[in-house]
């Protein structure tokens, strides 16, 4: 990480009016700074700029956030989510050496459900590689705030959204590359693959790799970002939607080769996650034709 001496400093705001009936993202302020002095101090309870999501980052140094009663040691490489107002406060210790940072304000206009997911995955004190997108991201944006060149409203928009959804890509596949995930969800993906058409459950998989269902559970959802059961249905749906498309066999037969006891338990996981029923994506009347569909 870049030395104390290195890191540029200042605060950005934007106050862009946009016509009522557009939907869009609204950045209120984007910062870099350094805080050496124990009188740095903000409490989510008193300060009067909300409603606003905060996202801060460290670079170098330490500080402190406080959630309710809970207190967090905020170290280089870690970040705190918070929606202001709210029971929080973070400030610079005393007898603390440095605090080097990058913060990013929005309004929760849009995005809230969004930023809410990722917190609920990632936690309200996550931990993100600098290489990692989310910060790159920032660094991004206030490269562009420093340069002057965030100077309307659809820019800051774009900057919001994006921003928030590389979170929301990072807290539901934190690992990414299926090489580096854990031999033993290797091995469960595997399994899946080669037996989606047999009854398969968390007991059956954490059994086979003798370990227990609940730290399976958690390693698998953490390394793939979808729990064990969502992934088999998501592994069972591309196999119908091939059927499908190959051949003229049943919706019925189709969901007993996939591996569901019944039709209308497939139907509905199908349209669950294509959006259609079997019958009408088979017919694709007044409906583009997919060769494939592609899931998260």
């Amino acid at each position: 990480m870049a030395s104390d001496s290195s890191i540029s400093r200042g605060t950005f705001g934007f106050r862009f009016s946009t016509p009522d009936q557009l939907a869009m993202c609204n950045l209120f302020a984007v910062g870099q700074d350094t805080i050496r002095d124990s009188s740095y101090r903000w409490d989510g309870l008193t300060r009067t700029d909300g409603p606003l999501l905060l996202f801060q980052y460290t670079l170098e140094g330490e500080g402190v956030f406080e959630s309710g009663k809970i207190k967090h040691q905020i170290q280089a490489g870690q970040a705190f989510m918070a929606e202001i107002p709210s029971d929080h406060r973070y400030y610079f210790p005393e007898g603390g050496d440095r605090w080097s940072f990058l913060f990013l304000l929005m309004r929760p206009d849009l995005i809230l459900p969004n930023w809410l997911d990722a917190k609920e995955r990632l936690g309200e004190t996550p931990e993100l590689p600098p290489e990692s997108r989310p910060i790159q991201l920032l660094r991004s944006i206030w490269n562009e705030a420093n340069g002057g060149r965030i100077n309307e409203a659809y820019t800051s928009s774009s900057y919001v959204y994006q921003f928030v959804s590389e979170l929301c890509r990072f807290a539901a596949v934190p690992r990414g590359d299926r090489r580096e995930w854990p031999e033993k969800v290797r091995q469960a993906v595997d399994y899946i693959h080669a037996n989606y058409e047999k009854m398969i459950s968390l007991e059956l998989l954490s059994d086979r790799l003798d370990v227990s269902k609940y730290h399976f559970l958690r390693i698998f959802t953490s390394a793939v970002g979808v729990s064990p059961s969502d992934y088999v249905n998501r592994v069972r749906i591309e196999q119908a939607i091939r059927l499908l498309r190959e051949t003229d066999i049943s919706v019925e037969r189709i969901a007993e080769q996939v591996g569901y006891s019944g039709g209308s338990y497939f139907i509905k996981v199908f349209r669950k996650m294509t959006g259609r029923t079997p019958g009408s994506f088979r017919s694709e009347a007044g409906q583009l034709t997919f060769n494939r569909i592609y899931f998260d």
